[in-house]
């Protein structure tokens, strides 16, 4: 079976709204308690970082509903953490390093790979 460009570019879509969520995770428990619920409940960050994950899993569904090997889809998702990179260092002010850079470069080179 081949895999469409499209449900490529929806689990590439996917990684990036994944990896926005893990921001906003990261945002929002500043602002929560574990030990109280209502604090985690209300807190429009990590609601809004659930969101992401619902729409990880409708692009998921959408991206195999048009066709497409799980071998060749899940490795593109491993893009979350280029993305995650990105997003620390631009929304989050996060420090990104030559060892960083390497270790994303080989998460490229292993989706490059591994996709084909």
């Amino acid at each position: 079976m081949n895999t469409p460009l499209s449900s490529i570019v929806l689990y590439l879509i996917a990684a990036l709204v994944g990896a926005l969520g893990q921001a906003l995770y990261k945002e929002g428990s500043g602002a929560s308690q574990l030990t109280d619920p209502v604090s985690l409940l209300t807190n429009w960050r990590l609601l809004l970082g659930v969101g992401c994950y619902i729409a990880v899993m409708v692009l998921f569904v959408a991206a195999f509903r048009i066709g497409g090997e799980l071998t060749v889809l899940y490795p593109v998702y491993a893009t979350t953490f280029l993305w995650a990179a990105v997003l620390g260092v631009f929304l989050l002010d996060e420090s990104f390093g030559v060892a960083k850079g390497l270790g994303v470069a080989l998460i490229i080179a292993g989706v490059f790979f591994t996709a084909r």
